[in-house]
C-alpha cells in the first residue's frame, strides 16, 4: 500500500466504522435500494475485474461477485469496517487510500455507493482510479444530492448540533456526504481527470427500516451517533428520547421511510 493521504478521513472512519460493523445488517436493509443500481449495472456486460471504493463492510462488493462471477476487490481506509468484510468472504477487502494507492491490476468496472464524496483531492483521486481501469472499462457510483433534498440526513444534523451545541461543524466545501452535489462540478471534475462519456441521471428511492431499528441505526450511525459517544452516559438517555422525537415525521407505523435524492454517475475509460 502507498501512502496514506487521507489520514484524518481514516482516522475518523476507522472510529465510526465500529458502528458501521455493528449496524452493518440495519445498513445493508436501508441502503439496499442503492445496491441493486449498481449490481443492476455491474450486470449490464460481461464483468471480469471489479473495484468497491469505499466498501464499508463489503455488502456491494459480495453482491456484485454473486450476481456477475467477477473477481470483486473492496477498498476501504476503515479497517474496524474491512475486519467484518472478511468475515463473509466471497471477495477480496484491502485497506487503501484509494486516492493514491497503486492496485498493480486494472478493473473493467469501478463501484461505489457514496464512498467516493470523502477524498481529499477528488482529482488525484478519480486520476488514479482511471490509472487503475482497463481501456473502455466504466466507473459507476452513486452519490447523495443536496442536503435539502435528503430530510432525513439534514434532521440527523440538526439534532446532532442541539445535543452538542460546541461540536465544530463540518466544512461545507471539505470532503463530506454532499461534495459531489453539485452535477456540473462533478461532469467537469471527471472529464479533468480524463474519464469519458460521463452520464448523471438522478435516482430517487425511498429507503426502509422496522421502526424497532431506528434508534440502533442513529445510534451506531452519522452525527447523532459521535455526540452520543462524546455525553455523559446518564445523560444519553435523555437524548435518545429526543432523538426519536425528532424522527416521527419519517415513522409509518412499524415502519420508517426515508426519501433518498442521489446520482448515479457513469462514465469510461478512453479505448
Amino acid at each position: 500500500m502507498t501512502s496514506e493521504v487521507n489520514s484524518a478521513q481514516a482516522a475518523w472512519w476507522n472510529a465510526a466504522g465500529q458502528g458501521w460493523a455493528q449496524a452493518q445488517d440495519i445498513v445493508g436493509v436501508m441502503l439496499r435500494p442503492f445496491q441493486d443500481v449498481l449490481v443492476e449495472a455491474a450486470r449490464q456486460r460481461p464483468r471480469t475485474k471489479v473495484l468497491d471504493v469505499g466498501c464499508g463492510t463489503g455488502a456491494v462488493t459480495r453482491a456484485i461477485a454473486e450476481a456477475t462471477g467477477a473477481a470483486c476487490v473492496g477498498v476501504d481506509i476503515a479497517e474496524s469496517m474491512l475486519a467484518a468484510a472478511r468475515e463473509h468472504g466471497k471477495a477480496e477487502f484491502v485497506r487503501a487510500d484509494a486516492q493514491v494507492h497503486s492496485f498493480g491490476r486494472s478493473f473493467d468496472l469501478v463501484v461505489s455507493r457514496f464512498g467516493v464524496m470523502f477524498f481529499d483531492d477528488p482529482a488525484a483521486a478519480f486520476g488514479n482510479l482511471l490509472r487503475s481501469t482497463t481501456a473502455g472499462g466504466e466507473l459507476c457510483f452513486v452519490t447523495w444530492r443536496d442536503r435539502a433534498e435528503n430530510p432525513f440526513m439534514t434532521t440527523a444534523s440538526e439534532v446532532a448540533a442541539r445535543l452538542a451545541p460546541d461540536a465544530p461543524a463540518p466544512d461545507p466545501n471539505g470532503p463530506g456526504p454532499h461534495s459531489l452535489a453539485d452535477p456540473d462540478q462533478t461532469r467537469d471534475l471527471l472529464s479533468r481527470t480524463g474519464w469519458e462519456n460521463i452520464g448523471i441521471e438522478r435516482v430517487d428511492r425511498t429507503c426502509t427500516i422496522p421502526e424497532s431499528l431506528l434508534l440502533p441505526y442513529l445510534s451506531n450511525l452519522g452525527p447523532i451517533s459521535r455526540a452520543l459517544r462524546e455525553a455523559p452516559e446518564e445523560d444519553r438517555g435523555r437524548m435518545l428520547t429526543e432523538v426519536r422525537g425528532a424522527f416521527d415525521g419519517f415513522v409509518h407505523g412499524d415502519e420508517v421511510r426515508v426519501p433518498a435524492a442521489c446520482w448515479q454517475v457513469t462514465a469510461s475509460a478512453p479505448l
